[in-house]
């Protein structure tokens, strides 16, 4: 059938995965470090991941292809929500230390990475929080409200002086997670750099609100 459907242009692509993530159905995967549709019939042409590409790599097309499965997808979705037993014990926590406040503004395993930051509750709020954003990310962590303290200057250190290719902010629904988003934006704009990011809130009862 002739549908609406995405269409990513390879050699704009900068493998940032931010697509990947945003893509709810997923019909989109990293493939040898480049975004592709790999499943035509799990992409409903509604094109959230548009608005997250940095490079504009992807548009819409009308052209021949599989119909929507939206039944495909949702059993596909409930397959990812259930943690195999053996993964139940596995940490996707990709260094250490982990806090903000302990962290060193240059270290090897900054270099290249994904870059997550996250409010301490997040991982007790998010049951999946391991899989659905940790993995394959560098993980640092605080708490404005606890720390009392403003994390700019350091996150700035750390995004300026480190290959950090994407960063993304997990923070909660309540205002004092507030404090970190607004630490991660303003050390993203003093970094001197453009770097892909997106933020992501959960709430109370740990679903994701955006």
């Amino acid at each position: 059938m002739i549908r609406k459907i995405i269409h990513i242009d390879e050699e704009k692509c900068n493998g940032c995965g931010l697509c990947a993530e945003a893509c709810h159905e997923g019909a989109i995967d990293m493939v040898d470090g480049k975004a592709k549709l790999v499943r035509e019939n799990f992409c409903d042409g509604f094109g959230d991941c548009l608005p997250n590409c940095p490079t504009g790599a992807i548009t819409f097309e009308e052209r021949e292809a599989p119909e929507y499965d939206e039944a495909a997808v949702k059993a596909a979705q409930a397959k990812k929500a259930e943690v195999p037993e053996n993964y139940r014990n596995i940490s996707r926590l990709g260094q250490w230390p982990c806090q903000i406040k302990l962290l060193p503004t240059e270290a090897p395993f900054f270099d290249g990475a994904k870059l997550l930051i996250a409010a301490d509750c997040t991982a007790y709020a998010y049951a999946n929080m391991h899989e659905d954003f940790m993995k394959g990310k560098i993980t640092v962590i605080g708490c404005p409200k606890l720390d009392a303290i403003d994390y700019s200057e350091k996150l700035t250190d750390i995004i300026r002086n480190n290959d950090i290719k994407s960063v993304t902010i997990v923070r909660m629904e309540v205002p004092c997670c507030g404090g970190l988003q607004r630490a991660a934006e303003n050390a993203l704009r003093n970094s001197g750099k453009f770097i892909p990011w997106q933020v992501v809130t959960i709430s109370r009862n740990g679903r994701i609100l955006d």
